[in-house]
């Protein structure tokens, strides 16, 4: 496979994963992602934007996630946030140490 074809393939395996978890699995909370797997949809949108500023391209944690979510970081919130148990709070605090603030 040559390199171009690869990096479509790829994007547009990316696309499909943030169409899935932005239209097609709402119900999905980002503390449950994050608890279970180590990622959520904010650490997709900060991928985004650190690969942004590598290339040159100036963008905030909030113009990310605009863009990755297609709507604001509050509308979001309203529209599909749910509140976490206390458990749940107290999971991602560990699943966030380990998964991001031990990585950078």
């Amino acid at each position: 496979m040559d390199p171009q074809t690869e990096i479509e393939l790829q994007a547009a395996a990316f696309r499909r994963l943030q169409k899935h978890l932005m239209e097609d699995r709402t119900d999905v909370q980002n503390i449950d992602m994050m608890n279970l797997t180590g990622f959520c949809r904010n650490c997709l949108s900060r991928w985004y934007q650190e690969a942004a500023n590598e290339r040159g391209i100036e963008m905030d944690k909030a113009q990310a996630r605009e863009i990755y979510y297609g709507m604001t970081m509050d509308e979001w919130k309203t529209n599909y946030q749910t509140e976490a148990s206390p458990e749940k709070q107290a999971e991602f605090q560990t699943a966030f140490k380990e998964n991001v603030t031990d990585k950078s």
